[in-house]
C-alpha cells in the first residue's frame, strides 16, 4: 500500500474527483442524481493492523510501500519499511492505544520477545480489542502478564500463534451506531470482516433504510456477513432471508438479530448459489425446509458481494426481483453487473459513500426498479 499523507483541506477537491469518476463511469446507465455521502476526513477507521518493527533495541509500528528505486525482487517491485508512530486514518482511540501499547511492552520481554504484529479493533464509544500475533508459542508466563496489560490498557486481548489463538476475556467489541434516532447494536469479531468506516456505515444504513421504506413484501439478502444491512432494514420488511457462507458472521448475525430485538429474519448458512437452487425447487434438506420458502413473497433482494462482483450466472436470478438493492465495494465490477441487470431493471438511486478516504476506492449502493413491460 501507499502511506498517504493527510490533508483534511484537500478532502473536498479529492471527493469531488471520486464523484466525477462515478458519474462519468455510469452515465451510459443514464441514473438519477448522484447521492454523495462525506467521510470524515480523519480518523475515520475503526480498525488497523500493523507489523511490529525490532531495530536494536528500538521497537515501533511498520507498513510497507512500494520502494520504485529498489531493484526488482523475482519481477516484483521491491517494498520498503514506513515507520508509523501514528495513523491520522485510524480512530482516536487506535491513535492513543498506539503509543500506550508500546510503551507497556518495550521492556517486558515476556511481551515483546517473538511479537511481529499488532492488530486493533475499535467501537465509536471507544471499546477496543487488541490482537498480539507471535512467532513463538503463548505460554502461562505469557498469559499471565498479558492479563496485567490487559487491564493496564483497558482493552479485551487475544494473543494469536502458529496453531494458537488464546482469547484472554472476549474475541468481539459491541459496536452501537444511531441511525435515524435508532441506536442498532452490532457484535463485531476479531479477525472477521466488519465496515471499517463506522460513519459511513450509519450514512449506508440510513441510505438502505430510505430506499426501502415503501417495500411491500419480504427481503432476501444475499453475502449478509454480521447481519449489517439485515438488521438495520428488518422493520422494512413482513420477513428477511439472509444467505451467508461464513459459520462465524452467521453466528454474529444470528447474536445482532437477538440483541436487537429482530425476529422476523432467518440467517441461513449457504451460498448465493445454493440459495438460488433452494428457490427453485433444485436443493432440499433441513436448511432448505428452515427458510419456509412457499411462505416468502420477496419484492426486493439486497445484494453486497465481493470486490470481484458477480458472474452472469450469479447476476441472473436478481434479474426475477422486483428491486435489486446493489452495494458494491468495487465500481468496475459494479458496471459489469449493471450491464446486465440494466437490460431488465432501470437505476432508480445511485450513491457514492466515501468508505476509504485518500485513496482510490469508492463504496457504491444502487437501486434497481423492473421496467415496466408493454
Amino acid at each position: 500500500m501507499v502511506i498517504t499523507t493527510i490533508d483534511p483541506a484537500r478532502y473536498d477537491a479529492q471527493l469531488a474527483a471520486k464523484r466525477a469518476r462515478i458519474e462519468q463511469q455510469f452515465a451510459a446507465f443514464d441514473p438519477p442524481p448522484l447521492e454523495v455521502f462525506a467521510s470524515p476526513p480523519m480518523h475515520y477507521r475503526m480498525r488497523a493492523e500493523f507489523r511490529l518493527w525490532h531495530e536494536g533495541e528500538d521497537l515501533y509500528y511498520a507498513m510497507f510501500e512500494p520502494d520504485p528505486e529498489a531493484p526488482l525482487h523475482k519481477g516484483r517491485v521491491a517494498q520498503k519499511v514506513v515507520r508509523v508512530d501514528q495513523f491520522p486514518v485510524a480512530g482516536e482511540r487506535i491513535n492513543a492505544l498506539m503509543p500506550q501499547l508500546l510503551e507497556a511492552i518495550r521492556d517486558d520481554t515476556t511481551l515483546r520477545r517473538k511479537l511481529f504484529q499488532v492488530e486493533f479493533l475499535t467501537t465509536l464509544s471507544g471499546e477496543a480489542l487488541v490482537t498480539l500475533i507471535y512467532h513463538k508459542p503463548l505460554d502461562a508466563e505469557w498469559e499471565q502478564r498479558a492479563r496485567e496489560l490487559q487491564a493496564t490498557l483497558g482493552v479485551a486481548l487475544i494473543g494469536r500463534s502458529r496453531k494458537q489463538r488464546l482469547v484472554l476475556e472476549r474475541d468481539h467489541v459491541w459496536e452501537r451506531l444511531t441511525v435515524e434516532g435508532r441506536e442498532f447494536h452490532y457484535q463485531q469479531v476479531e479477525n472477521s470482516f466488519t465496515q471499517p468506516n463506522a460513519e459511513i456505515c450509519r450514512a449506508m444504513l440510513g441510505w438502505a433504510r430510505d430506499a426501502t421504506r415503501s417495500s411491500v413484501g419480504d427481503l432476501v439478502e444475499l453475502y449478509c456477513g454480521n447481519g449489517n444491512f439485515t438488521v438495520a432494514l428488518a422493520e422494512n420488511f413482513r420477513r428477511v432471508v439472509a444467505t451467508e457462507i461464513s459459520r462465524t458472521s452467521v453466528a454474529s448475525a444470528q447474536a445482532n438479530l437477538a440483541a436487537n430485538g429482530i425476529d422476523n429474519v432467518h440467517v441461513a448458512r449457504m451460498s448465493a448459489e445454493e440459495f438460488a437452487q433452494a428457490l427453485a425447487g433444485e436443493k432440499q434438506g433441513r436448511r432448505v425446509a428452515a427458510m419456509a420458502l412457499d411462505a416468502c413473497d420477496f419484492s426486493t433482494v439486497l445484494v453486497d458481494p465481493p470486490r470481484a462482483g458477480l458472474d452472469a450466472a450469479s447476476c441472473a436470478p436478481l434479474m426475477e426481483y422486483p428491486r435489486i438493492v446493489y452495494i458494491s465495494c468495487n465500481p468496475d465490477s459494479l458496471a459489469v453487473n449493471l450491464a446486465q441487470l440494466t437490460q431488465t431493471h432501470r437505476i432508480t438511486r445511485m450513491a457514492l459513500f466515501d468508505q476509504f478516504p485518500w485513496t482510490d476506492h469508492c463504496e457504491c449502493g444502487v437501486v434497481l426498479e423492473r421496467r415496466e413491460t408493454a
